[in-house]
């Protein structure tokens, strides 16, 4: 089935492409007059996001493939929503309500990323298509089983993806559950703001709002202690361009920090990506605690991505809204418990330029 509504600004379009594990696949389209973005409900992915350069050629400035179909087997998590709880939880382990919770272990020692069949596996329900005299958009629905890779409570998880005429992508969570559980989602697109051409990142200029960092131990856990950036080489206060500092991380082979942000809400970006060769720039604004920056360090050449170009090692940066990881382990840390008398909430807007 297709639909599809337009005005002289504002497109969307959505068709069915498919089928998996007995559910529709669908490619949807956000356009407007200067970005288009396609989005799967495999994953609830970010497919592709093409936005000009100084030049005005278009480019897709994020890493994924070229079919829905291809999301089925997604290692890198390119473009999807993670969850139950993004980012690590250590030993997969911690206690609820005075009792033990066991989830599944899928990273060395420690739950990443919502565990072997995650958010990121998941055929999402599209649940509505939004048009508004400003935005285009979609809402995609999972309900994720009491027992999921071992979380308690069935969990109802709403995400809706708008596109307005301001060249902002906005990225709203919702949640309600039957037991208490810990919540933390996010969307985990990895950026290069030159469509990967060049292939790397090293040259973009970054800035993130934030004085502070979580530390984390050998094995990628937190420490549970916060720490002050200023000294040393993860500070981005001042924009500093990421290659000046990538290699100083020889254990995590680039930048993979949990960044405390300052809580300015929607009044001043948590961070501001740049790309001095084509102009591109990206703001991010968001209401989350936290925002973790992966430098793809551990991308080897091995997969080709929708731009015909091969994915290499730091040839992106994935800019991860979040609560902090290892929460539900760290009594100091911001609360992800959700309660069933409560609503999770949560949004992340992606704010798109070219600097002339």
């Amino acid at each position: 089935m297709t639909t599809r509504q337009s005005t002289t600004a504002l497109e969307l379009n959505s068709k069915q492409v498919g089928a998996l594990h007995g559910g529709p696949l669908h490619l949807i389209t956000l356009q407007n007059d200067h970005i288009t973005i396609h989005i799967t409900n495999l994953g609830c992915a970010i497919m592709a996001i093409y936005t000009p350069g100084r030049n005005g050629m278009m480019k897709n400035i994020v890493a994924g493939f070229a079919h829905p179909q291809d999301y089925a087997n997604n290692p890198w998590y390119f473009g999807c929503v993670v969850g139950r709880y993004a980012n690590r939880i250590a030993g997969g382990r911690f206690m609820l309500d005075g009792k033990p919770v066991q989830l599944s272990v899928n990273n060395n020692n420690n739950h990443l990323h919502g565990g072997f069949e995650g958010f990121h596996t998941r055929v999402w329900t599209l649940e509505a298509l939004l048009r508004e005299d400003d935005r285009v958009g979609v809402v995609l629905a999972y309900t994720s089983r009491d027992g999921e890779e071992g979380y308690p409570g069935n969990l109802k998880a709403q995400v809706k993806y708008t596109l307005n005429q301001q060249n902002q992508l906005a990225i709203s969570y919702t949640a309600v559950t039957d037991k208490r559980t810990p919540v933390n989602f996010t969307n985990h697109s990895y950026f290069n703001l030159g469509g990967f051409e060049p292939p790397l990142i090293t040259d973009h200029i970054l800035q993130v709002n934030a004085g502070h960092y979580t530390e984390k131990n050998e094995h990628n856990a937190p420490t549970g202690r916060i720490l002050p950036l200023a000294g040393t080489c993860a500070d981005f206060t001042v924009a500093t361009r990421i290659g000046d500092n990538i290699h100083q991380f020889p254990q995590d082979k680039g930048f993979d920090h949990n960044y405390v942000l300052k809580q300015d809400g929607f009044s001043a970006p948590a961070a501001i990506l740049e790309d001095p060769l084509t102009g591109r720039y990206l703001q991010v604004f968001t209401d989350r605690p936290g925002m973790q920056v992966y430098t793809a360090n551990y991308w080897d050449g091995s997969i080709t991505g929708q731009q015909g170009k091969a994915y290499v090692q730091h040839g992106a940066v994935a800019l991860e809204t979040q609560a902090f990881p290892d929460s539900p382990n760290h009594a100091a840390f911001p609360n992800t418990i959700l309660e069933p008398d409560a609503v999770y909430e949560s949004t992340t807007v992606y704010a798109f330029g070219v600097r002339g």
